[in-house]
């Protein structure tokens, strides 16, 4: 399996899960009149991230990971104050983007020395880097995101984190 087979796609359905938690929240926070943007600024810790940076950090990956993969310099992570509707838009751009990518485009990637920006002067071995930080790093922000959710009261359940998945008739 290349790397863009065991990243991309995955990403990508993870990513858009994302609205349907949004919309959960939202009906959740009309149900019980308050306004659904201050679920943004709730974390499960007081040292961890907000969900709205927890959101912007799996909003970012993808593009991260693919341009680190083809040597291209990686875009800045957005750390603003996004609303809900705002970071809605930026899933949307960011799969529009995801899926515009094709697997020609990594070819020879396995073998490229990724730069690990938190350690200056060390990197890893492109397939070392896609397994062992960019898509555990990028399962741990949306898998917090979820749980922030669920701490809340927002009724998500295990399949609106997994998605739809494929059954078949045996």
């Amino acid at each position: 399996m290349s790397l863009y087979d065991s990243s991309f796609p995955q990403m990508a359905r993870m990513l858009g899960q994302v609205p349907t938690w949004f919309d959960k929240a939202q009906a959740h926070a009309e149900q019980k009149k308050y306004d659904p943007e201050v679920l943004l600024t709730a974390r499960l810790a007081p040292d961890q991230w907000n969900l709205r940076r927890q959101i912007q950090t799996v909003i970012s990956w993808p593009l991260r990971l693919s341009a680190l993969l083809v040597g291209a310099e990686p875009p800045a992570p957005q750390t603003g104050d996004e609303t809900i509707a705002e970071l809605r838009a930026r899933i949307g751009e960011t799969l529009e983007q995801v899926s515009a990518l094709k697997p020609e485009q990594f070819q020879g990637a396995g073998d490229r020395m990724i730069p690990l920006f938190f350690m200056p002067g060390k990197g890893m071995k492109a397939p070392d880097f896609v397994f062992q930080f960019a898509l555990p790093n990028f399962y741990f922000h949306a898998t917090t995101a979820y749980s922030i959710l669920r701490h809340n009261g927002i009724d998500v359940g295990k399949i609106d984190f997994i998605g739809p998945i494929a059954i078949r008739d045996l």
